[in-house]
């Protein structure tokens, strides 16, 4: 047995003998350091009155209205928000008696984000981590591209030549999967090129390469969130059926507002084949569901109450009918059980599906590559900026 430098066995005992250590106490560094901080952490917050989160374990409230505070907890940074300061004091007070704390002031830098604050509200972005992956990956000086990806593109994994040096794609990938964390506009590019890390070809890092040209041209893009927008919840659903070549199966693709702003977006490949375009748009409904269901037990945590019934538009009247009409038996008796709880929510008044055009349809962006006038057009419409661009 070898022992930490500065450690010697005492000499009563046999140095033949294979013997344990009994580790006491945590260490930082070691695999479950994080999660006894977290304990730690957590039956602090508990005692101080704060409640956890069902929705979100990382997240603790306490008090009502003025006395509103609420705690986020990122591996071993903590946000603390509320509209009362002097009480934001107090607790960071009492929190340093336990435990060794930094404040930061005001939030301007979050892991690989930064915040802007101005008087319509406030600007999130990834414009360093943006400016670093360009001068990285050495396109700093290429010319700017219009389009996240070709809209005539149809990647598989036939075409091409293998990559000689598959980690390079695949450290590009991995990057750009964090960017999309506030740049909803490429995250459709990013979910695509993804599905083809275990085999890479020169046409997938051809299409890496017209993203991040893409990227150049608009480096400080973010998310705006005004302050004088609603609280109330909807969200826009939509599939784009059988869309993938090699698996022939649909794509997945939704985006959801608080009022006028995003707040969640994701692009999906759906689990199983769906047999016709309804029932493509059917399983993207109910991953919306899913998705808004979450955001309403969130609100409620906040203290934002959701008196009215949550919004999904979706372009597919066949969809939106088999979601309202329970004797469509014949037709999604094939679909599994657990993609009809939609029926659920409609009866309890928890979401209400709504027609629209697709022609205003903005999850299209999350399913399908766009050509520039409808991009900028979805884009424009999701509170989307870049702040740092000349006006």
């Amino acid at each position: 047995m070898s022992l930490p430098q500065g450690l010697t066995l005492p000499s009563s005992l046999n140095a033949g003998v294979n013997l344990v250590c009994k580790l006491h106490k945590s260490i930082y560094g070691l695999k479950q350091s994080s999660r006894q901080w977290y304990n730690k952490l957590s039956d602090a917050l508990l005692q101080e009155g704060f409640k956890q989160s069902q929705a979100d374990y990382t997240l603790f409230t306490r008090g009502f209205d003025d006395t509103f505070i609420a705690l986020l907890v990122y591996v071993d940074d903590i946000i603390i928000t509320g509209p009362n300061i002097s009480i934001l004091h107090q607790l960071q007070e009492s929190l340093h008696l336990k435990f060794i704390l930094k404040a930061l002031r005001d939030l301007k830098y979050f892991p690989g984000f930064e915040i802007a604050r101005a008087e319509e509200g406030l600007f999130l972005c990834q414009r360093k981590y943006t400016l670093q992956l360009l001068e990285d990956s050495g396109f700093m000086g290429s010319k700017p591209s219009k389009t996240p990806m070709d809209p005539k593109l149809k990647l598989d994994n036939e075409h091409g030549e293998a990559l000689d040096n598959p980690s390079h794609y695949r450290q590009l990938v991995g990057k750009l999967l964090y960017l999309t964390l506030s740049r909803p506009d490429i995250t459709y590019a990013v979910n695509s090129l993804s599905q083809f890390m275990a085999n890479p070809r020169t046409t997938h890092l051809q299409a890496v390469n017209h993203l991040l040209r893409y990227i150049k041209g608009n480096p400080g893009q973010g998310l705006l969130y005004s302050k004088s927008s609603s609280l109330h919840l909807c969200g826009f659903s939509d599939s784009d059926w059988a869309s993938c070549p090699v698996t022939r199966r649909s794509t997945t693709g939704f985006c959801i507002f608080l009022g006028d702003c995003l707040i969640s977006w994701r692009t999906k490949k759906q689990p199983t084949i769906s047999k016709s375009s309804a029932e493509a748009e059917y399983r993207a409904i109910a991953t919306t569901t899913s998705e808004i269901t979450w955001l309403q037990y969130l609100l409620h945590d906040f203290d934002i109450p959701q008196p009215h019934p949550a919004f999904i538009y979706c372009d597919n009247h066949s969809a939106i009918h088999i979601a309202n009409n329970p004797t469509f038996h014949e037709r999604t008796k094939h679909i599994e059980l657990d993609c009809h709880f939609i029926r659920d929510k409609i009866n309890n008044n928890t979401v209400r599906l709504i027609s629209i055009s697709s022609a205003l349809q903005l999850a299209d962006a999350f399913t399908k590559p766009l050509t520039s006038p409808i991009m900028g057009t979805h884009i424009s419409k999701m509170s989307v900026y870049d702040i740092h661009s000349p006006s």
